[in-house]
């Protein structure tokens, strides 16, 4: 896969994996994703397999993007990105790392809309996101995490070169823990 590291967005405010041959990743912003956010995260599998935001309407949306994912790009240098698809810049999904307290190194995240699953964006989004933590991160080591029957992400992860490694705890939910060595996936 190649990837071109170019932007023609002039708010960009950090590096970030910008472009794969189908699909525009992004920095998230509020005023244009606050309603496919609101979506997103209201999607029953997103529910279902990574949990309930209480996120209740757009504008609840928009702050959640301001206080979650673009902090992450404050405290982090790095975060969940918007997926979309080239050329018409339609928001399927997001894509990124995630630094959690809970774990030691970032985890590869990403979630789509249900309409736009199983199309090949998730592997094509995540290998560039991959990408960028080797290349432009100098990341070695990844994480990823997933619910336990979540049979979808978990092939989605082995397909990336992920390895399971064992079952975690995380507050009431027990979490399959997967690791990649960025030097031998993609």
């Amino acid at each position: 896969m190649t990837i071109l590291v170019l932007s023609d967005e002039p708010d960009f405010t950090m590096k970030t994996p910008s472009r794969t041959e189908r699909l525009q990743l992004r920095e998230m912003d509020a005023t244009r994703d606050a309603g496919f956010i609101f979506a997103l995260l209201n999607s029953p599998k997103f529910i279902k397999y990574i949990g309930d935001r209480g996120v209740r309407s757009v504008d609840e949306a928009a702050a959640f993007i301001d206080t979650r994912y673009r902090q992450s790009y404050i405290d982090h240098g790095f975060g969940l990105y918007t997926v979309e698809l080239l050329p018409d810049k339609t928001q399927i999904g997001i894509c990124g790392l995630v630094k959690r307290d809970t774990l030691p190194e970032p985890d590869l995240g990403f979630a789509f809309l249900p309409e736009h699953e199983r199309k090949g964006y998730g592997y094509e989004a995540a290998a560039a996101t991959i990408e960028y933590g080797r290349d432009s991160l100098g990341l070695s080591h990844l994480l990823a995490i997933t619910s336990l029957e979540n049979g979808a992400s978990i092939g989605l992860l082995e397909k990336l070169g992920f390895a399971f490694v064992r079952v975690i705890e995380s507050g009431d939910d027990r979490l399959n823990l997967f690791e990649a060595f960025l030097d031998r996936v993609n």
